[in-house]
């Protein structure tokens, strides 16, 4: 059956609702969790524009959401940023900084600082989660050996400030859900072992009480398509 269509993602969203779960931004989160949440996570790596369908979906179900935002060209398009700002979810910064500056910790954290104002400028970013970048040889989360992203109004870093094995982590990297044979950084260790293929698995879990009360949803907008001519678009790239 094809996955990964923006029906089915709106699906999940009810599917997970009509389970009295709470779905949530992390922001939200780390306020106060709640008995049974969600924490629903938009990692927007590329394609913006489908971050704003999935944000107007969420609206429409009165359902906030994190999108992290890359600052490179083609992805930092501040007038979907606002409109996503304005539907009521959180904007964070999707950081990189290892990256650009090829390992030097001192001019990372000098851009990570820059970036971050930038964003701030539209939104006041109070949670930021690293971008994988698989093809790099660097972690972005090594910028934090050394400096304290608490010391710039910073609550939460996901993969810092969220215990998963207590939250349950699920992810659709590489068009492929908890997938842990992926060429990318987005894993994380946990004591949780439930096998997952599809989005119709999900709401079966949760409709069969299988899931968790705590879960951290990871969509990458960019992965998703309204029609099959867009989804054998994104499957062939």
């Amino acid at each position: 059956m094809m996955d990964f269509l923006f029906d089915k993602f709106k699906n999940l969203l009810i599917g997970l609702l009509s389970q009295g779960y709470e779905l949530k931004t992390l922001e939200n989160f780390m306020e106060t969790s709640g008995a049974k949440s969600v924490i629903l996570r938009h990692d927007v790596d590329r394609n913006p524009l489908n971050a704003l369908k999935t944000a107007r979906i969420e609206a429409a179900l009165a359902i906030k959401a994190s999108y992290y935002f890359r600052t490179i060209k083609n992805v930092f398009d501040e007038s979907i940023i606002s409109e996503i700002a304005a539907l009521g979810h959180e904007i964070g910064y999707h950081y990189e900084n290892m990256d650009y500056c090829n390992g030097n910790v001192d001019e990372a954290y000098n851009d990570f600082c820059t970036q971050l104002e930038k964003i701030r400028k539209l939104y006041p970013v109070q949670t930021f989660c690293m971008h994988g970048s698989p093809m790099s040889p660097f972690d972005n989360r090594d910028l934090w050996k050394k400096y304290d992203y608490k010391k710039l109004g910073l609550i939460a870093e996901p993969y810092f400030d969220i215990d998963f094995n207590k939250v349950f982590y699920i992810t659709d990297a590489s068009r492929s859900w908890n997938n842990k044979n992926v060429s990318v950084r987005d894993k994380v260790k946990s004591s949780f072992d439930i096998k997952i293929s599809s989005v119709e698995d999900i709401i079966r879990l949760a409709n069969e009480n299988k899931l968790p009360e705590k879960i951290m949803l990871n969509i990458h907008p960019h992965n998703w398509a309204g029609n099959t001519v867009e989804w054998m678009k994104i499957y062939t790239h």
